[in-house]
């Protein structure tokens, strides 16, 4: 059975971006760049992919199909982009986008955990949940494993990890690597 992993870039005080969705100020070596291209390519944007060495038809290594919230999908929109990973299949869980103008991406309106507990079910690589916070809590019960990219930095404020209920969930390290400029890799998976 397929799961769904939460990979994520988070500050030391646990935010994903600044209170405006600001993602400038993680640092990102050149180092943590290659370990993007090498170990998880299907994570950056098809767009993207040729400005940083990946060709838009690189095969995905442990992702097919990417879940995301509203949020994580407007600032694609934003700037023209309709179907920012078309390398995999496209979920956005929104109750008040209304529609997606583009036939590669599913708009799905309510039950993120009824469309996770499908796509488990089909055959593929891992789902890849990609945020954000609100989203996440409300996939906790599903979430099979965690990869958190710990960058070295204090955000102060934004958009949390987890933003949902007081709901401790255990998890077991299983792995942890450091991947230059001081950024640290930590795997988890359900305890």
């Amino acid at each position: 059975m397929r799961k769904l992993v939460y990979f994520v870039g988070l500050s030391l005080d646990g935010y994903i971006a600044g209170p405006k969705g600001e993602l400038d100020f993680y640092p990102l070596s050149d180092d943590m760049w290659d370990w993007l291209r090498a170990e998880y390519p299907e994570t950056l944007p098809t767009h993207v992919r040729p400005h940083v060495g990946i060709a838009v038809d690189a095969p995905n290594r442990k992702f097919d199909t990417l879940v995301m919230g509203r949020g994580t999908y407007d600032p694609a929109i934003a700037i023209g982009v309709t179907s920012p990973y078309a390398h995999m299949k496209q979920y956005v869980v929104s109750s008040t986008l209304g529609r997606i103008d583009d036939p590669s991406v599913v708009l799905v309106e309510a039950d993120p955990v009824g469309l996770v507990r499908e796509l488990k079910q089909q055959d593929g690589l891992d789902i890849w949940l990609a945020g954000g916070g609100k989203f996440a809590a409300a996939l906790l019960e599903e979430i099979d494993e965690l990869v958190i990219k710990s960058y070295p930095v204090v955000a102060g404020t934004g958009v949390p990890g987890f933003a949902g209920e007081f709901r401790p969930t255990l998890f077991r390290p299983t792995r942890r690597a450091e991947v230059g400029g001081g950024v640290q890799v930590s795997w988890f998976t359900r305890a």
